[in-house]
């Protein structure tokens, strides 16, 4: 059954505007009691329903916000440097983490448009397909998924999960692919599909870095940085929108090559914010390789962190800004006394 996504406050309305002296104090998307409004009321006297989107009873809610744990590791007390994860992985077993922050307010975006199919992009193993079918599932919207490269059976894990819940699979060859965005492609999935509501490949624009940058405001710890992989960049540029002044955001690329990404991340900040912060940095130098490759390194970190925390670390991108975290603690770049949140975006396995 679908739910009901009309029955909400404007949040948009209430927090969305951003006044001149946002700018300088780095309030991006946030009214001055945040944290109050994260947990369902703000200064304003309105009561925010946080998800943006009503669900079935029947249906598990996502749970925001996510819970936070501080990590015990000898390696960081002997640099005197703090680490709490943000568990985003926990907030809903179908669309964990930043996909549903991704998500929530174009899920309300398509129902005010009276959209009823969402399309979207991605490879065979895309976690943001998958999300966006269990979304679909869950609130009543046809999906299309439109994968790169030739189509093979049998599917996938990632791919069969998506058409369990109801997805629809197309396929586009490797070089139309690379011009998804262009406006003779959509013109022609349109003329297949019909009309629809057209999300991009990783779920980023600017609805869906509003919706990461609520992350912040969830946080009761103190701390100086935040970190967070980055793939398509939405996450960083929500997260670093959402933060106080003091306080910087540090992305660590899953993609090799991945300089091209501040330029992606500036951009979404432009069109959600109306400008760019400078409180955000970008690490390019830990993705072992290029996206979803691993190395026995890597996966030897990744098995003594489940041994000595049991957290089990997805490999494709948060095991690499972990890793990265902990190197750069061993190098003496975060100073002594430094608290840091690391984002885990997502589970192991999806």
């Amino acid at each position: 059954m679908g739910a009901d996504l009309g029955r909400q406050l404007d949040v948009e309305a209430l927090h969305a505007r951003v006044p001149p002296e946002s700018v300088s104090t780095g309030r991006w998307w946030r009214c001055r009691s945040a944290r109050t409004r994260a947990r369902g009321n703000c200064e304003c006297g309105e009561l925010v329903r946080v998800a943006g989107v009503s669900l079935d009873a029947d249906v598990s809610a996502p749970q925001l916000p996510s819970p936070v744990e501080e990590l015990g590791d000898q390696r960081l007390a002997e640099r005197a440097v703090r680490l709490f994860l943000k568990r985003d992985d926990l907030v809903h077993p179908e669309m964990p983490g930043n996909k549903w922050r991704k998500l929530k307010y174009n899920l309300r975006a398509a129902k005010e448009r009276g959209s009823s199919t969402l399309l979207t992009f991605g490879g065979a193993y895309s976690n943001h397909l998958r999300a966006t079918a269990a979304a679909g599932h869950y609130f009543g919207f046809s999906t299309i998924g439109v994968v790169r490269g030739e189509e093979h059976y049998p599917l996938n894990p990632s791919l069969s999960f998506a058409v369990s819940r109801g997805m629809r699979l197309t396929y586009l060859d490797r070089v139309t692919y690379r011009r998804k965005s262009d406006r003779d492609v959509i013109e022609a999935l349109r003329e297949q599909h019909g009309d629809f509501y057209l999300l991009p490949e990783g779920g980023s624009n600017e609805l869906a870095v509003r919706g990461c940058a609520e992350l912040p405001a969830e946080l009761d710890v103190d701390f100086d940085v935040i970190c967070c992989p980055v793939g398509t960049g939405g996450t960083l540029a929500g997260i670093a929108g959402g933060l106080d002044p003091r306080q910087r955001a540090l992305g660590f690329s899953a993609l090799k090559g991945g300089q091209f990404l501040t330029q992606e991340v500036a951009e979404l900040q432009r069109r959600a914010f109306g400008a760019v912060s400078g409180n955000w940095s970008i690490e390019c130098d830990y993705h072992v390789g290029g996206f979803a490759k691993s190395t026995p390194e890597l996966r030897s970190f990744i098995d003594d962190f489940e041994r000595q925390h049991r957290v089990r670390l997805d490999w494709v991108y948060v095991a690499k800004m972990m890793y990265g975290i902990f190197d750069l603690t061993a190098l003496g770049t975060f100073p002594a006394g430094t608290a840091i949140v690391a984002v885990v975006t997502g589970p192991a396995g999806g």
